[in-house]
């Protein structure tokens, strides 16, 4: 050990080997071996020398796509507190950023915090953390962990933490603005897990509280246009790969795809091409099924070809990572060609080069909530266009990797939608309900998504609402209680579903539309216009259309003049209200009808009353001219 040193060796770790070279034991530690260990590089993070594996390992990361845009990505996170990182697969962000990120709160002392950074699936949080702190040169469960459900390996020292999305949406629950980070980094947020898009919302409450706290966002390049209009003008730093991908398409779709994928397999096994081979499914069912096929007639092919090993990866279930062992294959006299097996989702989980390729069948089956029965189904649906492109990419880091895509062209441009859709719109959102209403009461405001809840949607369709006209609707209110607000006019809060609130929208409705009301002339639904005696009937979408007895008066917003006539957007109103607020000159100019009669007898009908104030009136005027002194108001008289 080094005499009269300062720094202290962790409890456990081999300190010897951490000081010396080889070829020195540590009992010769002479003058000539302190002036060896002074001139090593420290590292920043825990204090000791680095390792010649640091070295090594440098050299690789310094060879990935992302690290030339290292120094870009250090300035934007000093001026700006969101950064977005676009970036396609296999080109390191995941693995570099956090670094980059946790140079920069080493930079500031920690004064802020230190650095999280999520993922979708607890195996790739596992592993990352394993692979940066083996970049890092520290201990795991130390300078660098991992936090997922049921396992721990951090400290309250730990610098750098990689994390589930839900477990640090978890953590909001107790710490609310998640004061002890001074780093957020959401990766993989293209995967628009409900986890994700929720923090994403509320980080926008949390970043306003917090001016000191940084964001970052890692996702792949066609979510940018949506993030950026999202969070506003932000800088972005964008990572592409450099290798071409032969890509095959189909001429048309398989009749059966898992028999396509079988003996695309198998085809490649024969050419003997060297690589792995990695292949995406609709379900698990499937992976199943591949797996035992291709297993027994694995069995039966020519040795000399290789061995074929079937690897399935479910994306949802506790299994390792794949990530080829090549070690193992160069001891091996037999040469191993591995198979993956996966479905959507498993493109995180495919680590390392050895992918050479890979075989996709366009098609995922996953469970969709109905939130109109509140049950879940299996729906066979295509992929996004920005899935079909990561798998592409997987193959990014290869010079000779091939895609073969079991479909059409014609299939991407027609049935493949731009983006993945988001979990929010096709889940049970029952527990995310609960989690809002605790975050709400913990201090934070409503969550702003990045996309809408499909409960909303469909909520809107059952009761023939317009939800973008209510997300109008809802910004033009915004819009002018903040101009209320800023001059100072007294407001109250609104009384959403009373009775009252009702009334007054109403009466709203047709102090501005009052030349757009009809009238049920027969009980059967046919609407005569009191202004020109069109006749019309309510939209078949129409809620009114289900109730037994469809309203007599209404206020609408639509005519169309089609086949059959038909009037939208309505309010059921009453006569009286009518005539309270439709001008007089209105009324009189209205051409003589049924409906005209019944108005007359509501005017006849107030009239009584309107005809006793004015008797009362004209007798309190005759007692004011007979007695002046009764009507006149007491004087001072100043003495």
């Amino acid at each position: 050990m080094i005499q009269g040193g300062d720094m202290e060796c962790c409890p456990g770790a081999p300190c010897e080997k951490r000081y010396f070279p080889d070829s020195l034991d540590s009992s010769d530690a002479d003058d000539e071996g302190e002036l060896a260990c002074e001139d090593l590089e420290l590292n920043p993070f825990d204090g000791l020398p680095y390792s010649s594996r640091y070295y090594k390992l440098l050299k690789e990361r310094e060879d990935l796509p992302v690290w030339k845009e290292k120094y870009p990505f250090m300035e934007s996170l000093l001026q700006s507190q969101i950064v977005i990182v676009a970036g396609e697969a296999k080109c390191g962000k995941s693995s570099q950023v956090p670094q980059w990120c946790a140079e920069y709160c080493l930079s500031t002392s920690y004064q802020h915090g230190s650095v999280v950074c999520t993922q979708v699936h607890k195996q790739t949080a596992v592993q990352l953390a394993l692979r940066v702190a083996d970049e890092m040169d520290v201990v795991l469960g130390h300078e660098v962990g991992y936090v997922i459900p049921l396992e721990n390996c951090c400290t309250s020292e730990t610098i750098l933490r990689y994390s589930t999305d839900e477990i640090l949406q978890r953590e909001m629950m107790s710490i609310p603005f998640l004061g002890c980070y001074g780093v957020i980094i959401l990766d993989d947020v293209h995967e628009r897990s409900i986890s994700t898009d929720v923090l994403l919302g509320l980080l926008k409450d949390v970043l306003l509280a917090r001016p000191e706290l940084k964001l970052v966002i890692i996702t792949s390049p066609p979510l940018v246009g949506k993030l950026t209009s999202y969070y506003g003008n932000v800088p972005y730093i964008e990572v592409r790969n450099g290798f071409p991908v032969e890509v095959v398409h189909l001429c048309a779709a398989p009749k059966d795809h898992l028999l396509s994928v079988i003996q695309l397999i198998f085809e490649i096994h024969h050419t003997g091409e060297k690589g792995d081979i990695a292949a995406f499914l609709a379900c698990e069912q499937e992976i199943e099924k591949v797996h035992e096929i291709v297993c027994q007639e694995g069995s039966n092919l020519n040795p000399d070809l290789g061995e074929l090993i079937v690897v399935p990866l479910y994306p949802k279930e506790k299994c390792l990572l794949f990530k080829p062992n090549e070690d193992t294959e160069k001891r091996s006299q037999v040469y191993q060609r591995k198979v993956v097996l996966t479905t959507s989702s498993g493109e995180t989980l495919l680590r390392g080069g050895s992918v050479r390729f890979v075989i996709d069948v366009g098609l995922e089956r996953k469970k969709v909530y109905r939130p109109r029965i509140r049950a879940s189904s299996l729906v066979l649906q295509p992929i996004s266009r920005s899935q079909a492109d990561i798998r592409k990419q997987i193959l990014g880091t290869s010079s000779s990797g091939k895609l073969f895509r079991l479909y059409s062209e014609e299939f991407v441009s027609r049935d493949m939608k731009p983006l993945k859709a988001p979990e929010l719109q096709e889940a049970n959102l029952t527990s995310l309900v609960l989690f809002l209403k605790r975050i709400d009461i913990a201090g934070l405001g409503h969550c702003d998504f990045l996309s809408r809840p499909d409960y909303v949607e469909k909520w809107c369709a059952d009761h023939f609402l317009s939800s973008s006209a209510l997300r109008t609707a809802d910004s033009i209110r915004e819009e002018l209680l903040d101009i209320v607000r800023r001059i100072e006019l007294p407001y109250t809060e609104p009384a959403f579903g009373s009775k009252e609130n009702t009334l007054n929208i109403k009466k709203a409705l047709v102090a501005g539309y009052f030349m757009q009301i009809a009238r049920d002339v027969d009980g059967s639904g046919n609407y005569l216009m009191l202004t020109h005696k069109q006749v019309a009937q309510l939209h078949p979408f129409s809620c009114y259309r289900d109730m037994k007895k469809m309203p007599e008066w209404v206020v609408f917003h639509t005519f169309s003049i089609s086949e059959n006539n038909c009037i939208q957007v309505i309010s059921e109103i009453s006569p009286e209200l009518f005539m309270q607020l439709a001008p007089p000159y209105y009324f009189s100019n209205l051409p003589p009808s049924e409906s005209k009669d019944i108005l007359q007898q509501v005017i006849n009908h107030f009239s009584p009353i309107s005809t006793m104030k004015k008797e009362e009136k004209t007798s309190k005027d005759k007692i004011c001219e007979e007695c002046p002194e009764a009507s006149a108001e007491p004087r001072c008289v100043i003495q």
